[in-house]
């Protein structure tokens, strides 16, 4: 398959030492070439591929040195895309390097489409979907847990344990088939439901095992969203201060400060937390603030924790005990902060609301108890999970959604062997099993589905 040329900034726009302008396709090499005045003469057409080159960059129609460059020739197929690709190591800096790419695109090359040069090698063969995917999870990556599990993606993991699974459904189906032309034997047909059965469990529970890490996984790649509750002035922006260790969150000893609600994200031993510090929950003829405890209201429904704050030197009040109603059901850390002053609040009550929920004493303007809440997050986020270097993890949405219909479909296969449901009946099962664990890897997917989930890559990746 054989594209234009295209061409991007790889590199992130600002001011820095170094800034490299990508370029990949058949004519890579030669518009570089056309471009490239190297020490002694020296031609990239005749270089050594995966070899890097000091020169300059001259306008070919003003003969003007545009700027002072090393070059890398890699020559496909051992590249990333699989075609020729030059990566141009310039200045860093904004004028340095669109110059650079504006001279590249004046001869020859096209700027290339977000995710364009990881679409090429999906589309060259050189990875399938799951791994082009997991490229993007890699650079948005927020902890080393969400990187490790991205890079067991990028490497292939997942597609390996879905290739195998798609390797043994066809192969049943096969021997289903060759059963079914040639029965020479009376048993054929106990024999082929033997198969059938032996194998659909078999695939269920791969496809189980690795749903097991689904949480898990989605977490570490989308933030575990954790919503800040409590009444006015008990430090909800003070704590979230605390977790970000800087002062995002105006903080004063006015209730009704925040108005609006504050995102962050932090990582807190390892989890990855989209940290959102809402307006007090409390009756008021504000109406801005009534805006903001209406939009902390809201926030509750889509939450994965919440932590829900009281004031130690005050005794607890119905709109406390209206936000635990509103929480009940969803995993909660109750923090009573203040315990520096004296103790008003009625811990007995605390405990029979909090039904079980972890509680933590905290004192943030003295800066105590935050280590205990770290510990508690992270306890309540791999409360008995199994974390192994060897596992595979799915993060993915899309992912996720297709093994969850590759499960459904393949426990209907199940239940069609069970109660004798023909056989061409059950392959039907089996089949569309097949079919949704290739959509994962991309082997049975639509082109505008390829096209959405690259333009949500960043432009030069």
């Amino acid at each position: 398959m054989e594209f234009d040329t295209i061409a991007a900034i790889s590199t992130p726009m600002g001011e820095g030492a170094i800034a490299i302008v990508r370029l990949s396709g058949e004519k890579a090499i030669h518009i570089s070439d056309k471009l490239f005045r190297g020490v002694g003469g020296k031609r990239l057409v005749d270089v050594h591929s995966h070899t890097i080159h000091y020169g300059h960059l001259v306008d070919p129609k003003t003969d003007i040195v545009a700027e002072e460059v090393m070059v890398s020739v890699m020559k496909g197929p051992k590249t990333f895309t699989k075609e020729d690709v030059i990566e141009i190591n310039c200045h860093g800096g904004l004028v340095s390097v669109n110059r650079v790419l504006q001279l590249v695109l004046n001869n020859g090359a096209r700027l290339a489409d977000p995710g364009e040069f990881t679409k090429r090698a999906f589309l060259n063969g050189r990875i399938d979907l799951s791994q082009a995917e997991a490229v993007m999870d890699l650079i948005r990556a927020k902890t080393d847990r969400a990187m490790n599990v991205a890079l067991g993606q990028m490497e292939g993991r997942l597609s390996r344990l879905i290739q195998k699974l798609r390797q043994e459904i066809l192969e049943t189906l096969a021997h289903v088939e060759v059963n079914i032309d040639y029965p020479e034997y009376d048993d054929v047909e106990e024999m082929t439901h033997h198969l059938l059965i032996d194998k659909a469990r078999y695939v269920k529970a791969e496809i189980e095992k690795v749903l097991q890490t689904s949480q898990q996984g989605k977490i570490l790649r989308e933030g575990l969203a954790t919503v800040i509750v409590g009444r006015p002035n008990v430090g909800k922006s003070s704590l979230l201060n605390s977790l970000v260790h800087e002062n995002k969150a105006i903080v004063t000893d006015i209730p009704g400060t925040t108005r609006d609600v504050i995102e962050e994200y932090v990582n807190v031993r390892g989890v990855p937390l989209k940290l959102l510090d809402t307006a007090g929950i409390r009756e008021t003829e504000d109406i801005v603030e009534r805006i903001g405890v209406e939009k902390s209201r809201q926030v509750l429904k889509d939450a994965d924790l919440i932590l829900l704050v009281l004031n130690h030197s005050d005794e607890l009040t119905i709109e406390d005990e209206n936000i635990f109603a509103a929480v009940e059901g969803m995993d909660v850390i109750v923090i009573i902060n203040k315990m520096d002053l004296p103790q008003k609040i009625n811990m007995e009550r605390v405990e029979q609301l909090a039904k079980g929920h972890k509680i933590i004493r905290t004192s943030l303007l003295e800066d105590r108890g935050v280590d205990e809440l770290e510990e508690a997050i992270a306890a309540l986020f791999f409360a008995g999970s199994i974390e192994a270097g060897d596992m595979t993890y799915v993060s993915n949405s899309r992912h996720i959604a297709l093994l969850n219909q590759a499960l459904n479909s393949i426990e209907d296969a199940i239940d069609g062997v069970e109660s004798g449901t023909p056989i061409d009946i059950v392959q039907i099962d089996f089949t569309r099993t097949w079919e949704l664990l290739g959509e994962i890897i991309g082997q049975s997917v639509h082109e505008s589905l390829i096209d959405q989930l690259f333009s949500q890559f960043c432009l030069g990746k």
